[in-house]
């Protein structure tokens, strides 16, 4: 199981580290009450796998001893259960922009305090779980495509990749193109297997059109030109924070060229390891 307590400054990020991680699959819980922990943990262990992803939004800041959080993070180790604590900070300035803008009040601002005397008081409160995190991320100046990168990276385990799902349609123009679509590669300028007569019943799914129009070195250039182009924009996308991209492949009617493109790109792709879907939008229509 993987198990995460997300501590940390007020304004640091903890509710975007959580946002984060519940895209990737993880059950989250915000404001989680640390003598709960433990129970928590339990219910989790006993459905045999049903929740193998986990993350706790904790706040102990009114709780100046920590002793409560450190009594229950000694129960997890008594149930030899790994976690890990993930702790938010951020530079004064930046928290206090941040405050700023949404017009919020710090929690430790009701005794009168200012808000940077609540956030110095509040960094120093949380020393001690500082201390125990096995990761700290400073959002200063991250983006949020940055800081989710960096979440990717912390929990994927070697398959960083799956993070990211890559959609790749076929479509025909005389159709329009899919609205959602991030890259849009035309195909119209491969020969046509339209034009042939024997081929034109089928579809790009079918051997001999596929033969038709890879046979041609103009196919096989662009194939090797385009693919090295998503080789290195797939990476990039990760690094941005995307968690979902669609390649669109047209051609004129969505039957023969960019059906044919459309599985060689999916094949490339799920062959570097990235989670893969292919649809093919038109090729039913006429």
């Amino acid at each position: 199981m993987q198990f995460f307590i997300i501590s940390g400054q007020s304004g640091a990020g903890k509710s975007k580290a959580a946002s984060t991680l519940e895209d990737l699959g993880f059950y989250c819980v915000d404001n989680m009450p640390a003598e709960m922990i433990p129970q928590f943990a339990q219910i989790c262990l006993a459905t045999k796998g049903r929740y193998e992803k986990v993350a706790l939004v904790t706040d102990v800041r009114a709780n100046m001893s920590f002793d409560t959080l450190f009594q229950s993070l000694t129960r997890l180790d008594e149930m030899h259960l790994r976690y890990t604590i993930l702790y938010m900070e951020a530079e004064t300035p930046a928290i206090i922009q941040r405050y700023k803008e949404t017009r919020h009040l710090h929690p430790l601002m009701r005794d009168g305090s200012s808000l940077q005397e609540a956030i110095e008081r509040e960094r120093a409160l949380l020393e001690p779980v500082r201390n125990r995190a096995g990761a700290i991320i400073d959002t200063t100046r991250l983006s949020t495509g940055k800081l989710r990168g960096m979440l990717i990276d912390l929990v994927a385990a070697g398959t960083r990749e799956h993070s990211m799902r890559v959609r790749v349609i076929s479509f025909g123009y005389k159709f329009g193109l899919p609205l959602d679509a991030d890259l849009v590669f035309d195909v119209r300028f491969l020969p046509n297997p339209y034009y042939i007569p024997e081929l034109r019943e089928h579809t790009g799914l079918d051997e001999p059109v596929s033969s038709f129009v890879m046979q041609y070195q103009q196919t096989k250039d662009f194939l090797e030109k385009s693919e090295n182009l998503l080789a290195f924009l797939l990476p990039n996308f990760m690094d941005e924070g995307k968690t979902d991209v669609v390649i669109a492949v047209g051609c004129t009617g969505g039957r023969h060229r960019s059906v044919c493109i459309a599985k060689e790109y999916s094949d490339f792709i799920t062959r570097r390891g990235y989670a893969t879907s292919l649809s093919h939008r038109d090729i039913g229509r006429r």
